[in-house]
């Protein structure tokens, strides 16, 4: 809305220059306003930056100046006023005169200077409340000197920006076509420009990503010969950096933005690429800390050792809104390990196709002008001894030329003194998760939204180009030993140094008994008699592949450790490139509950956390001659057998709740066993067998012959009628389910994870609650007599391990579990007549891996009840059910409750009455 307003007054004001202006003089007649041209000496003002302009016009003769007023966007000087807090604006004007008017001697000419100041009064709008406002100003508007007496008016049309070089999301397209356009004019310009759409964001949007390079031919020889080798082979290219045969080669350096209300990291990579494509030198400042002097980087020499990459923004719906999060409400900087929004999908398979050397991430806002290397702990998939030192020496040369080209006085690194807190423990963040690639990978933070803290980016991006040019062979050798290591399998001592306690001392990656810490294979049997969830095996193939992960499956039968895998299990061998990448998304996990500050949560574990069976196998060699490689992977289709009347669908992956939730949709009976008979299971649904045919092709589910279904007892399922309160992840997980949500008023149930909680709209209902947020709101009501729970921090975190109870809400889960928290709590107090869940498991090794300090207090826990209290159930976890998204394996729970709640007793035959569960609320709908 803010931006069609802008656009809105931009065409007003445009066409006001061209019309003339309605206006009555003394006598009541209707004459027309006459307007001649505004003289201004500039046309484009700053929100955070001063400036004055001088004015000079001719309004005729007889002009009296105390009948002159200035006015800008129509309105008088007067009434732009400055932001006073919250969304008031009645502070003093911030566009005043500062000298005149006046004649110039002799002339009809009329001159003065006005100051354009601060709206906010303050150079910096990195304040999240004027964040979210300042845009609405920017715009063209119409400044204007008027003789009220007669009506005559000049008038210039001008700009007011943030900064300005700031662009709106739909400037962006145009912004970069000028730029081709203009290399495209220039008959000496051969420079390779290529524009790539990448995707598309949830809102539709395309994801604009551009390619500079030399020539068309360096980027086929990096693409199609370079990287290969240095994936598969890079001992020979190591060899040859070594002997000076390497030739001619190009590395990537890619630009990135992936928080677009931090505004200037996508107007930078439009300069930057402007500067690269169209100028045959670039002139900047740079420092050695001591003394500032000029540099000149010649392009056609920076690009006969490097390609540029620019990602504008990952998150185009972001910048249309102005916001940090997408459309979906997820941070996509805590979304790169686990990729459940379309824009990090897409963004990161081109990023792991490219396999960059340098990438640099432009973010705001910190105290200070803030570079990574981060803080440890450090993520031990690193080869973090190869990495630490050239990305001391770039962080350097970015920041010496960030404070050289504005006027920042200083920068620091995290590394050095931040403490703890700015950790690159977690894969979360997009430069961590490049430095998985092996990339060095530096995410850069300016303090200030405003025309320095730009500047001091275009100067970071540029130091960073030039250490890349003066450095290449040095750098791009480095990153060839990282893929050296784990294409042989080498698990190198010289890491260890690197991995510490919170105490400093030497830890080193953490083996066990192993002597390396990476397995030699991880296998994922791809069949349901191994496997206990298929669909989330085949999700994980899928993603290893698209985030550049070799992975193959057997050709034959192969046994591991007594075990028989069948031909088509899936294998990811650990001697490859790129190891660490997948090592860090498959491993159990670290324990690093002695750090006083992590900056994120660090488990990623998509084996329990998505709820697949993973093997990890530690025998060199033993499926050689036993796989082969692919290269793609499709999600199977589902099988129903036979032509019985009615199939069981076995409640095992997601894809069966969302068939079910389809099929009460679409107005389908689906019944629930309430009973284990046979192979069936408790909490398995019964469809009829027509009903389920339609999904086959596109959901997988498994299923049995349902049989005659005598002596078998079921409930039938009512549509539910779902509300959720809290996050918007909690939201995107329902819907991603195929729940269809309501308000709290109309909802039979609702379901939260936050702290919002009215006793008056959960009477008669079920409430599920998720987490500390909402145990707490649930303590406080008091509705829920001898309730209880306790937490360490809102933010510790943890897999553990869960016994979990047999119960209809537990269907289909195992009696011992590995569950996540994220909200360090636990329930410690249980009302009379609860049934509990699910409690951490009381064993000295429960806690497996995250950042929880004191966690040791939930061990023998409860960890989730259902409970009964007058018209209201209370259905509680402390542990996360849908976090970020991630925490797939834990879904059912959550559908599982919402069921438990609707589900009645199928009506007698001859008896229109249906018989509830007894609890209050079982037939309501």
């Amino acid at each position: 809305m803010k931006k069609f307003f802008a656009g809105w007054l931009s065409v007003m004001l445009v066409f006001s220059a061209f019309v003339p202006a309605i206006a009555a003089n003394d006598t009541g007649v209707i004459e027309t306003e006459q307007i001649t041209e505004l003289e201004v000496s500039r046309s484009v003002f700053s929100l955070t930056e001063i400036r004055t302009v001088e004015v000079s016009a001719d309004l005729g003769e007889g002009v009296n100046l105390d009948d002159v007023e200035f006015q800008f966007g129509g309105k008088p000087l007067s009434e732009w006023q400055k932001w006073s807090g919250g969304t008031d604006y009645d502070g003093e004007p911030f566009i005043t005169v500062v000298e005149g008017p006046a004649f110039v001697e002799g002339t009809n000419e009329i001159t003065a200077v006005l100051e354009f100041g601060l709206l906010y009064d303050t150079d910096n709008l990195s304040n999240r409340t004027i964040r979210t406002q300042y845009q609405q100003f920017i715009g063209d508007y119409e400044l204007a000197v008027v003789d009220v007496e007669s009506g005559t008016k000049a008038a210039a049309t001008v700009a007011l920006n943030v900064y300005d070089e700031f662009k709106f999301y739909d400037e962006l397209k145009p912004a970069i076509d000028e730029i081709f356009e203009a290399a495209e004019e220039d008959e000496e310009n051969d420079r390779y420009l290529e524009y790539q759409k990448v995707g598309e964001t949830t809102e539709g949007r395309d994801i604009h990503f551009v390619i500079l390079a030399r020539d068309e031919a360096a980027v086929d020889q990096y693409l199609d010969e370079t990287l290969p080798a240095a994936l598969e082979d890079p001992e020979s290219l190591i060899e040859k950096l070594e002997n000076g045969t390497m030739g001619d080669y190009q590395v990537p350096i890619w630009f990135n933005n992936i928080h677009p209300d931090e505004v200037e990291g996508v107007d930078v990579q439009v300069e930057l690429l402007e500067k690269f494509a169209l100028e045959e030198e670039v002139e900047f400042l740079n420092t050695d800390g001591d003394t500032e002097f000029s540099e000149n980087l010649n392009v056609d020499a920076v690009l006969d050792d490097a390609i540029f990459l620019y990602m504008f923004t990952s998150n185009p719906d972001g910048r249309a809104a102005n916001t940090r999060a997408n459309a979906e409400g997820f941070d996509l900087n805590r979304d790169n390990a686990y990729q459940t929004q379309v824009e990090t999908q897409q963004v990161n398979e081109v990023l792991s196709q490219w396999t960059p050397l340098s990438f640099i991430d432009f973010h705001g806002y910190v105290n200070g002008f803030l570079i990574e290397p981060a803080t440890p702990p450090h993520n031990p998939n690193f080869e973090y001894d190869l990495l630490i030192g050239n990305m001391m020496e770039q962080a350097h040369a970015m920041g010496n030329a960030g404070i050289a080209n504005s006027n920042l006085t200083s920068y620091f690194i995290a590394k050095e003194g931040y403490g703890s807190g700015w950790d690159d423990m977690t894969p979360a963040y997009t430069a961590i998760y490049a430095m998985l690639h092996g990339t060095l990978g530096h995410t850069i933070e300016v303090p200030a939204l405003g025309q320095d803290g730009y500047n001091a980016l275009v100067g970071s991006g540029l130091g960073a180009a030039k250490y890349v040019h003066d450095n290449k062979d040095e750098l791009y050798k480095e990153q060839l030993e990282i893929f050296k290591r784990g294409v042989n399998g080498e698990d190198n001592r010289a890491v260890d140094e690197y991995y510490v306690n919170a105490a400093g001392e030497e830890i080193g990656r953490v083996r066990g008994d192993n002597e390396n810490f990476f397995p030699d294979y991880y296998v994922i049997s791809a069949d349901n008699k191994n496997q206990k969830n298929v669909l989330e095996a085949y999700n994980m193939v899928e993603y290893l592949l698209r985030n550049g992960v070799e992975v193959e499956k057997t050709v034959k039968p192969v046994e591991v450790d007594g075990a028989t895998y069948p031909k088509g299990t899936f294998i990811v061998p650990m001697d490859q490139a790129k190891r660490g990448l997948a090592n860090a998304m498959l491993y159990e996990g670290d324990d690093v509950s002695d750090w006083d500050a992590m900056y994120d949560p660090i488990v990623v574990n998509f084996s329990d956390l998505r709820g697949f069976d993973l093997v990890e196998v530690r025998d060199e060699g033993l499926f050689d001659g036993k796989t082969q490689e692919i290269e793609e992977v499709v999600i199977p289709t589902s099988t129903v057998k036979g032509n019985p009347p009615k199939q069981i669908l076995e409640n095992s992956t997601n894809d069966a709740i969302r068939v079910v939730n389809a099929l009460l949709a679409d107005g389908k009976t689906v019944e629930v066993l309430t009973e284990s008979k046979g192979s069936a299971n408790a909490g398995d649904y019964v469809v009829a067998t027509n009903d389920l045919r339609a999904y086959a092709d596109d959901y997988y589910f498994e299923t049995q012959v349902f049989g005659n279904g005598k002596n078998v007892e079921t409930e039938v399922l009512k549509q539910p009628s779902v509300a959720a309160t809290g996050s918007a992840q909690l939201n995107f997980s329902l819907s991603q389910l195929g729940f269809e949500l309501t308000d709290s008023a109309e909802a039979d149930v609702i379901v939260s994870d936050g702290n919002s909680f009215a006793a008056e709209q959960v009477t008669g209902k079920t409430f599920i609650g998720i987490g500390a947020p909402a145990l707490n709101a649930v303590s406080e009501s008091g509705l829920l007599s001898g309730f209880a729970f306790e937490s360490t921090g809102g933010r510790h975190e943890g897999l553990v391990k869960a016994d979990v109870t047999e119960h209809p809400i537990t269907a289909g889960y195992e009696q011992q579990e590995n569950l996540y928290v994220t909200t360090g709590s636990w329930i410690s107090g249980v009302p009379e007549g609860a049934e509990i869940l699910a409690s951490f498991q009381d064993s000295e090794d429960f806690y497996i891996a995250g950042w929880w300090p004191g966690y040791e207090q939930a061990r023998g826990q409860t960890m989730a009840i259902t409970a009964d209290s007058a018209d209201t159930t209370f259905t509680l976890f402390s542990n996360d059910l849908a976090f970020r998204a991630h925490t797939e394996h834990s879904y059912r729970l959550l559908a599982n409750s919402i069921y438990d709640a609707v589900s009645v007793e199928p009506e007698p035959e001859g008896n229109g009455k249906g018989k509830g569960k007894g609890k209050g609320n079982a037939n309501k709908n």
